[in-house]
């Protein structure tokens, strides 16, 4: 799979659900963004930004025209998640954008935001588009135990708020799929293998884990992963809750090692292999960098 193609979700049962990569980043196999086909055409978060007229292709591709969206399911408003909510409202008339309460704001106002991401993710902001802001009457804000009809198949909510206090995971149950967003780490496809996503300010390595344990109440036949592509559930979740406990204890032991931060996110980037394997060095380097200073920071709220 290609920048830029689209295809059907085979994994499972699953019917009336497609998916696009959107070349986040310049980058294949790393951003995707779903579409469900029913009464109510759903799009399942909307991308950086950037090159948002792909999204569009993935509903044209299904035979569908953008006024005929009516849900934009966001599961968080990272703007890797959230970043095109505001250009596809533009484009399809008659979306409303469903995000958790936390998130809305940002949507309607995106000037924090958008300081934030730039904070976080450095040098990357390159790849971005600034957001543009989604009128607040076009938002409605969604909790746990909430559920969004789309015909044939709905999104049951589920509050996971490790990754980010506003993310929320959806359930399809008439496909058995969960939307994961970064509650179950970052999917390769082309090794299956699981990486950790811990970028600050608000990973909470304790909270990631319950995240982990909401996925498995569910108990999913499917994972659709933001990060990337979807695949069945299999043990992933378990190896996603070890390879974050390992990933955690690698990062403090590394600094308590070297008692310097800088030298620590150094001495991982350079170890960063697998990740260059996958990504290529440019958003290999950039993304693991980001996720231990996530952890570090973390620790330092352990810290105080």
């Amino acid at each position: 799979m290609a920048i830029g193609d689209v295809s059907t979700v085979t994994a499972g049962d699953c019917t009336d659900l497609s998916y696009v990569d959107t070349g986040m980043y310049d980058t294949e196999a790393y951003g995707a963004v779903y579409l469900i086909d029913d009464d109510r055409p759903a799009l399942i978060d909307s991308g950086i930004g950037t090159n948002y007229e792909r999204v569009l292709d993935l509903v044209r591709e299904a035979g569908l025209e953008p006024e005929d969206i009516e849900v934009i399911a966001l599961t968080h408003v990272h703007l890797d998640h959230a970043g095109g909510a505001g250009y596809l409202v533009e484009a399809c008339p008659n979306a409303e954008v469903y995000v958790h309460p936390i998130g809305a704001p940002h949507l309607v106002d995106p000037e924090r935001l958008w300081a934030g991401t730039r904070s976080a993710v450095g040098d990357q902001i390159e790849f971005y588009a600034e957001p543009r802001p989604v009128p607040e009457s076009r938002i409605t804000e969604i909790e746990g135990d909430d559920r969004i009809d789309l015909g044939d198949h709905a999104l049951d909510v589920h509050h996971a708020p490790g990754h980010a206090p506003h993310q929320v995971v959806f359930h399809d149950p008439a496909n058995d799929a969960v939307f994961t967003a970064d509650a179950a780490g970052i999917y390769a496809p082309s090794r299956d293998e699981v990486f950790p996503t811990s970028p600050p300010s608000n990973f909470d390595p304790e909270g990631c884990q319950a995240d982990i344990d909401t996925l498995r109440d569910i108990d999913p036949e499917v994972l659709c992963y933001a990060h990337f592509g979807p695949a069945e559930t299999g043990e992933k979740l378990d190896r996603y809750a070890e390879v974050l406990d390992a990933w955690v204890d690698a990062v403090a032991a590394r600094r308590a090692e070297l008692d310097d931060d800088a030298a620590v996110i150094d001495r991982f980037v350079a170890a960063a292999d697998a990740e260059r394997a996958v990504w290529g060095a440019e958003k290999a380097d950039a993304e693991v960098a980001m996720n231990v200073r996530g952890v570090l920071t973390a620790l330092d709220r352990t810290e105080t």
